[in-house]
């Protein structure tokens, strides 16, 4: 799907499921393409680079915000196809993505018998195809089109968020939340924060957005899945969302400390869903069976993210 100015999206089909995760291609003198999701989701990204009239060959920059499997597991797999291309990633991804090993057993910890329905083959990435950048680095791509990179953690220490100049648009990952397009198609536009395990924290997620907030962009373009133009409502929500979702872990926590993490995660989830549920109940909004499927998964995740949070703040 052509978003104008110069960046095309490519619906990589992540759980089996229309509009979750996207590639982005920004079509420039240096080809270069934004998240790859995970490796079943690669068939999906070449098919859509036929469609596109793309040439494998002719990339030269495959860029992961962040190192989850669900952004950066099909890297590997897509290099096969790429020959010519180079990976960039935030400086405390690299060893990961060349050596996925503690990746893997990270994931099969939260998603477990899935695993591998989910993710698998995950190939590591060979250490001279790998280039980090730092803070405020910059990549020219085009004549009018310079990237820049910025540290954003908040969903991962992992993390960077990237500044296209000819669009005047943020390629924010998870750090500043979740998009549901199918919503948006219904008149109700939704972000909520994405909490996942095992390096999320609230204070570090709101700093981040603010640094984003700074920039004055005009699109935000996350991993979940597509463009808005109104940054100034995702802002809004995150501001909104976040809070809440950690004063009900709040009370949780406080309230059986004697619960196991599993249960607590469990009663968290429980709590977030009904909130989202009446906030999109008043709206006149009933969830269909995918799109429940894809929110409960979010909190469900997130909700494991925020209980190891507040376990690890405990210590």
């Amino acid at each position: 799907m052509d978003l104008g100015l110069g960046v095309s999206i490519i619906d990589l089909m992540d759980l089996g499921k229309e509009k979750r995760t996207g590639s982005y291609i920004l079509h420039a003198e240096e080809l270069t393409i934004i998240e790859t999701s995970a490796s079943p989701s690669i068939p999906y990204l070449l098919e859509g680079f036929k469609k596109l009239s793309i040439d494998p060959k002719d990339i030269k920059n495959i860029i992961v915000t962040h190192i989850h499997l669900d952004h950066a597991g099909g890297v590997g797999l897509l290099l096969e196809s790429c020959p010519n291309a180079k990976v960039i990633v935030h400086p405390r991804g690299k060893r990961h993505l060349a050596d996925p090993s503690k990746l893997i057993l990270g994931a099969k910890a939260v998603y477990r018998e899935k695993f591998d329905e989910l993710f698998d083959p995950i190939i590591p990435v060979p250490e001279d195809r790998l280039i980090v950048k730092e803070d405020g680095d910059t990549l020219q791509i085009g004549e009018k089109r310079i990237l820049t990179f910025l540290d954003t953690p908040g969903h991962a220490n992992h993390h960077f968020s990237i500044h296209d100049s000819f669009s005047n648009g943020i390629f924010t990952g998870d750090t500043i939340g979740v998009f549901y397009p199918q919503l948006f198609e219904k008149g109700v536009e939704l972000y909520l924060p994405s909490t996942s395990p095992n390096q999320f924290d609230p204070d570090a997620m709101l700093q981040s957005m603010e640094k984003i907030k700074a920039l004055e962009v005009d699109r935000i373009y996350f991993g979940h899945y597509g463009m808005t133009k109104n940054p100034a409502h995702v802002y809004e929500q995150i501001t909104k969302w976040l809070p809440l979702f950690m004063e009900d872990a709040g009370e949780i926590w406080m309230n059986k400390q004697d619960e196991s993490i599993e249960t607590k995660s469990e009663r968290l989830f429980q709590a977030l869903f009904e909130r989202v549920s009446t906030y999109l109940s008043e709206k006149n909004i009933s969830l269909d069976e995918n799109l429940s499927e894809i929110i409960q998964l979010d909190l469900s995740v997130g909700s494991m993210g925020i209980v190891d949070y507040l376990a690890k703040k405990s210590r």
